[in-house]
């Protein structure tokens, strides 16, 4: 497997792009990762994922591929010795752990988007919008909310809010939320 190189410079724009790896899933996440992968080859963005090869993640993988652009995994030994990796990827790192996966994709990312995912996925998220509040990581963060998946954290959310666990207006600075793969695209490159 090729090793990605020292500089993010090496793709241009790279996002980073999480997602669920469960199969199984209602057509219509898929529907959102294709779209997604397409808009991201369109505008000439490497994308990179969890290395994987099912659910959204395999979806958005394989879509890139399909379509010639760049796909960049980032992957723990341990699910490379499980088999879990994505055997076509223009790219792939193994890093030690899940740690290290976090932060090498947030490293090489002008942005992240969020398609719907479980607790892996959430808590990616999670930890992205954490390192954008801290300051350590400077890219855009977009939650793409089909079919309403994010409504009910995006509600957590504006509890914290409400009841003073979070700053008022941390959702204008954090995150950005849309229903549109290729406005999830826009915002998680505009700050470029």
């Amino acid at each position: 497997m090729p090793t990605i190189p020292d500089s993010q410079s090496k793709y241009g724009r790279a996002i980073t792009v999480y997602g669920a790896s469960a199969s199984g899933l209602d057509e219509v996440f898929h529907r959102a990762a294709r779209q997604l992968a397409v808009e991201a080859v369109r505008h000439n963005i490497a994308v990179i994922t969890g290395g994987g090869t099912q659910g959204m993640m395999g979806t958005v993988n394989d879509t890139v591929i399909e379509h010639g652009g760049t796909t960049i995994g980032i992957i723990p030994q341990f699910m490379v010795d499980k088999g879990w990796g994505h055997k076509g990827l223009t790219f792939t790192e193994v890093t030690d752990g899940m740690h290290s996966r976090k932060a090498l994709m947030a490293k090489l990312s002008v942005g992240v988007i969020a398609l719907p995912g479980g607790v892996g996925t959430m808590d990616e998220l999670m930890e992205i919008i954490t390192w954008r509040q801290l300051g350590l990581f400077k890219g855009n963060v977009v939650m793409l909310n089909v079919d309403g998946y994010w409504d009910d954290l995006l509600a957590m959310l504006a509890t914290a809010e409400k009841r003073g666990f979070m700053r008022k207006g941390a959702d204008s600075v954090l995150w950005h939320v849309t229903t549109d793969p290729a406005e999830a695209l826009t915002l998680a490159i505009s700050n470029m």
